[in-house]
């Protein structure tokens, strides 16, 4: 599938690239009882014969794109995105808004912006810890399950800061009071409220206290001010939040993760929500039976019964230009090299650089530069292999459809 070109009459894209070569880039419907699907037996339809399906590395990573909307059938609006996800990691603002949009039919900034707005999606910490889009119609079982495990790690960085549990409370208040008199504050502007009581717990630990605040569901985000993240009193934003008991959440978070990441194993989970092997198992154990899987490389993927692995299909490939933070990413661990296949990107040290992929598969560390007159994708190449006309092109379709996300002429310059 080849990414369409923008109509938008703003968005151009130009190459400059040094070395080129012109060589070209080189349903399972049979079901076990318990609707284990295995790659050993597998019929697809797309052939229109038996055959022997063993699935690579490289047909996860293809599939994987599909589930997540990266490629048709894309999502029909950035509320769709976030619920089909169920949370997507949102520590950059400007970047995250991309990655919500990439996966949508008309991309579109002010779909996510109006939601923020509204408080029908929230930007908080919620898994890892770390910065997330969730639902408010999830923020409060997704906390009640997540948080405990969370909280350690902000609890642990105050009190290494020299905050107990009274300082803390102490600080809570100041924070609540605040924002009950006037919501929508800025960390800036709670900065100097906690001044005008006496307190001054400097920025990594403000940072923290209110990520704890967050973590409590004490305080949420508020409405964006010029694009600045505010803050609110939780209660104010989401004041009937949806509740499960523990087992309900457990089995909800498995069918929720697998339906908008699948392939994809139980570690994998277990890191994206901060979970113990236990607790995610428990979960599957209650929705396995809705679920279909296969082994591959000795482990177990786990995906949703109705989403087949897309048929193998020669012809120009598609490209995505990504954070590195991007939950095709960023939403697995065990498993998340799949869009290295290859093997070509160092393991030693995690890149700190965006994603360049082609054909689902990482072909160039990325660095995206944002000027007034245009955005510009520095590409690098990986094991310093020369990237093809097609790939080339496929990512200048990528760059247009950035840039006219942005409103604003796009650049690919491949280093």
């Amino acid at each position: 599938m080849r990414t369409p070109t923008p109509s938008c009459a703003r968005s151009s894209c130009r190459r400059r690239c040094p070395t080129r070569s012109s060589t070209p880039c080189p349903r399972t419907t049979s079901r076990s009882s318990d609707r284990r699907r295995r790659a050993e037996t597998s019929v697809r339809p797309d052939i229109l014969s038996v055959v022997t399906w063993t699935p690579t590395d490289h047909d996860i990573a293809r599939w994987r794109l599909r589930t997540q909307a990266l490629v048709a059938p894309h999502a029909a609006s950035a509320g769709d995105v976030v619920e089909h996800l169920l949370a997507v990691q949102a520590e950059n603002p400007a970047q995250s808004a991309w990655a919500v949009a990439c996966r949508t039919t008309d991309p579109d900034a002010r779909g996510l912006a109006t939601l923020l707005d509204d408080g029908e999606v929230l930007r908080t910490h919620v898994l890892r810890p770390t910065w997330h889009y969730a639902r408010a119609a999830d923020i409060g079982w997704l906390l009640d399950l997540t948080a405990p495990r969370v909280r350690r790690t902000t609890l642990l960085g105050l009190r290494n800061l020299g905050f107990d549990e009274g300082a803390i409370d102490a600080l809570a208040a100041v924070v609540l009071e605040a924002l009950a008199a006037s919501p929508d504050r800025t960390r800036d502007e709670l900065a100097s409220a906690l001044a005008a009581a006496g307190h001054e717990p400097g920025g990594q630990a403000l940072m923290m206290l209110l990520a704890e605040l967050e973590l409590r569901q004490l305080v949420v985000s508020g409405r964006p001010r010029d694009s600045v993240h505010t803050y609110a009193r939780f209660d104010d934003r989401v004041p009937a939040p949806r509740r499960l008991d523990r087992d309900e959440a457990l089995a909800e978070v498995v069918r929720r993760y697998v339906a908008g990441h699948g392939p994809a194993t139980v570690a994998d989970l277990v890191y994206w929500a901060t979970l113990t092997v236990g607790d995610v198992r428990r979960g599957l154990d209650a929705v396995q039976h809705d679920l279909a899987s296969f082994d591959h490389d000795g482990r177990t993927f786990w995906h949703a019964p109705d989403q087949e692995p897309p048929p193998r299909r020669a012809g120009a490939p598609s490209a995505h230009l990504l954070q590195i933070l991007d939950e095709v990413y960023r939403g697995y661990q065990d498993s998340r090299m799949v869009i290295d296949a290859a093997g070509v990107v160092p393991r030693a040290r995690e890149a700190s650089t965006g994603l360049a992929l082609v054909d689902a598969q990482m072909a160039a560390a990325m660095k995206r530069t944002v000027t007034p007159r245009r955005v510009r994708f520095t590409l690098t190449p990986y094991d310093g292999r020369p990237l093809t006309d097609s790939e080339l092109t496929a990512l200048e379709q990528a760059a247009a459809r950035y840039g006219a996300f942005l409103g604003t002429d796009a650049e690919v310059v491949v280093g």
